[in-house]
């Protein structure tokens, strides 16, 4: 039987979108407010989804307890109280954007669960905005 799980975290990062191959002027224009030179933030929430097949000596798809662990350590950790574009060697050269950031969780995620497990990203910039990968 297939089913999936859903586990729910928080952080808050500050970040700024910009393009160092464009004027000022372009990137005002096309990232406007999320440009600022002194960075805002979010309060990122993030919602992780393993989807497979049920133990069934244990009745689990996955323990709740050590995705909990894994989310900690690997995500909230990672970007909790961070500037993303200063303290994060994945956004180096990368625009930290919603759909950067939710992607990066994904690769983060995936390296430490096994394949065997379908994994579903959804990160919440705004209480209006998300994205998701995959989609």
């Amino acid at each position: 039987m297939r089913i999936s799980i859903f586990r729910r975290a928080h952080f808050n990062a500050a970040h700024r979108l910009h393009n160092d191959h464009w004027s000022d002027e372009k990137n005002r224009q096309v990232f406007g407010k999320c440009n600022n030179s002194n960075f805002h933030g979010h309060n990122y929430e993030v919602e992780v989804r393993l989807t497979g097949e049920i133990d069934e000596e244990t009745g689990y798809l996955f323990d709740l307890g050590e995705l909990k662990e894994i989310i900690k350590v690997h995500v909230e950790d990672r970007y909790d109280h961070k500037n993303l574009n200063l303290d994060c060697p994945e956004f180096k050269d990368v625009n930290p954007s919603a759909e950067m950031i939710c992607y990066n969780i994904f690769q983060i995620l995936r390296a430490e669960i096994d394949q065997k497990f379908e994994i579903g990203i959804k990160l919440w910039e705004t209480q209006r905005n998300y994205v998701q990968y995959p989609v």
